[in-house]
């Protein structure tokens, strides 16, 4: 059985994926194509790519599986909050998306939209239901049988926050908390509040939060230590004519997109963040008391918050702990995949996810091809991992472009840009020079999974810098450029069998510095979605401060 699965809703990050007999066999979001970030338009580039990897056409499906509901009980949930005085009248944005939600579906709902664009198909269109489309992600893809399976999200239809029981290749729902009860609306508005982008800019919300203090009291907005947590949305409303009216009130006017950051600004932000931390504990400990399972599994934008779960493993609360890497709305398209496998009492495919190298790959010609087309000067390496260390271990800062393109917000060594982990002014360089971002943003290191134990307190696996450790006191002027200003680092453990070409890199780093680990961050500059093709690449590497572009089996130098 062929699946398709898509992730559309017009609100942010539309996405598809391919499964074949439940495996999962390619997945891309539609901003890498489009190059629009978060791009929540109709998937067709996404979609026709998982075709083009499969070498099928649309009347070869079997099943088109999207991962929203069709919107009714959404649209009745909000008319309820606004007759129970739980949204105010001023609030239209929620009321509006919900109609265009609506008007979308009924007029030019996902399923006409993929029949006028890829022809007639005999595939069965079908809905799932939001919630379940990120529960399926997170515990099929988990590979553990019995597990609690925990939901956090700004919204979906009507959820806000939901926990399922995975036991032997099924869910079964155990609650649901409503939205606007929602710790992803919450941390939403401050960023907004703290000038960013709601939707977006949550990760700088998280890597601001460590440089400020406490004493911010945002019990007004949040019951961050109830059982479950309590939202005050009233209190949150963002639109109407005075925006931001309570946090205004009691914390100072919103800070101006841009603007510098202050004392205040990054005192809000520890807060927003510690609160967040409280609430995802408090719900995740909620599941496994109702579930009686140690086991837990993550999915929801809210589960990309790499901070708080790092807290959650390190608590000891959990036995196992899985984040699906694609954890917010694009990876809905996973979960909706999958939800053929539960038809007639049937069961998931428990299949453990140990990468997330799932998108579009190109060779060494079509490389080139583009290399010759920009006139380029290029040398090509008998070997790319050495000829990289070699660079790095000589402080050059590389674009590194291989294989599978990573599905999820995260570069994990084939879309990355990289660096020397030790050198202490590094973390400047690359923001300022190669990035063009904000001075706090943190990057990450990679390291052989064999080494984590040397650098890192608590050593968790982490495959898909999907949490946070602490980096050994001793270490931490070994790689200054990596470790957070709170000491924390949020690691990728590079397995030899997963990514061996990426693996070597980081070893013959290791052999030429005695530091097994570098500098990872996404390759694309700020607002740009991660390159996808090689023209892109080359025109972020030359559009930036980069050193060197090592793609494929060629070596481009400025």
């Amino acid at each position: 059985m062929i699946t398709l699965g898509i992730n559309y809703s017009q609100m942010h990050d539309s996405s598809a994926c391919l499964v074949r007999d439940g495996d999962l066999v390619f997945a891309v979001a539609e901003e890498r194509i489009s190059r629009a970030k978060h791009d929540a338009r109709f998937p067709q580039n996404a979609i026709r790519a998982c075709l083009e990897f499969a070498h099928i056409g649309a009347e070869q499906l079997d099943e088109v599986c999207f991962g929203w509901q069709v919107p009714g009980p959404g649209f009745r949930h909000d008319l309820k909050c606004y007759a129970l005085g739980k949204m105010p009248p001023t609030y239209t944005n929620g009321l509006s998306s919900t109609l265009h939600f609506l008007s979308m579906w009924h007029q030019e709902g996902g399923a006409k939209r993929f029949t006028q664009i890829f022809g007639a198909t005999k595939a069965r269109m079908r809905f799932v239901d939001h919630h379940l489309a990120h529960a399926l992600s997170a515990y099929s893809y988990s590979g553990i049988d019995d597990a609690a399976v925990v939901v956090m999200d700004g919204r979906g239809a009507w959820e806000a926050t939901s926990i399922w029981h995975g036991r032997d290749g099924r869910l079964e729902h155990v609650l649901t908390i409503p939205f606007p009860d929602s710790v992803g609306y919450f941390y939403s508005e401050f960023t907004e509040y703290l000038g960013f982008h709601r939707n977006s800019d949550e990760w700088k919300v998280m890597g601001l939060a460590p440089y400020g203090k406490p004493g911010v009291d945002l019990r007004a907005f949040i019951e961050a230590e109830a059982a479950p947590y309590k939202v005050h949305a009233r209190k949150l409303v963002t639109n109407g004519a005075t925006p931001f009216a309570e946090m205004v009130k009691l914390f100072g006017p919103r800070r101006i997109p841009e603007s510098e950051i202050d004392e205040r600004h990054k005192d809000v932000a520890y807060a927003v963040q510690d609160a967040c931390e409280i609430a995802m504990m408090s719900v995740v400990k909620m599941a496994v008391e109702k579930t009686k399972s140690r086991n837990v599994c993550l999915a929801g934008g809210v589960a990309l918050n790499s901070k708080a779960n790092g807290k959650i493993v390190a608590s000891g609360l959990v036995d196992k702990f899985f984040v699906q890497p694609a954890a917010s709305d694009d990876g809905a398209a996973l979960g909706a995949a999958l939800a053929p496998c539960l038809d007639g009492g049937g069961r998931l495919p428990m299949r453990a996810m140990r990468h997330a190298y799932l998108g579009p790959e190109f060779d060494d010609e079509a490389i080139e091809t583009a290399l010759r087309t920009y006139k380029l000067k290029y040398t090509r390496l008998s070997d790319a991992a050495a000829s990289a260390a070699e660079l790095l271990s000589n402080g050059k800062i590389l674009g590194w472009f291989q294989g599978r393109m990573e599905f999820g917000p995260r570069a994990l060594g084939s879309r990355s840009i990289l660096a020397d982990p030790r050198d202490p002014e590094m973390n400047a360089k690359v923001n300022n020079a190669v990035k063009f971002r904000e001075w706090w943003r943190p990057f990450a290191p990679s390291m052989k999974k064999e080494a984590a134990v040397e650098y890192l307190e608590s050593a968790s696996d982490s495959p898909f810098m999907i949490l946070t450790a602490q980096v050994r006191p001793e270490k931490r002027a070994v790689i200054p450029s990596v470790t957070h200003v709170d000491g924390s680092a949020r690691p990728q453990t590079v397995e030899k069998e997963v990514n061996s070409l990426y693996w070597r890199l980081i070893d013959e780093f290791g052999k030429r510095t005695g530091v097994p680990v570098i500098m990872n961050t996404s390759f694309n500059l700020r607002g740009e979605a991660i390159v996808h093709t090689p023209t892109d690449a080359i025109r972020t590497f030359f559009s930036s401060g980069m050193d060197a572009l090592v793609i494929g089996s060629f070596l481009v130098e400025k």
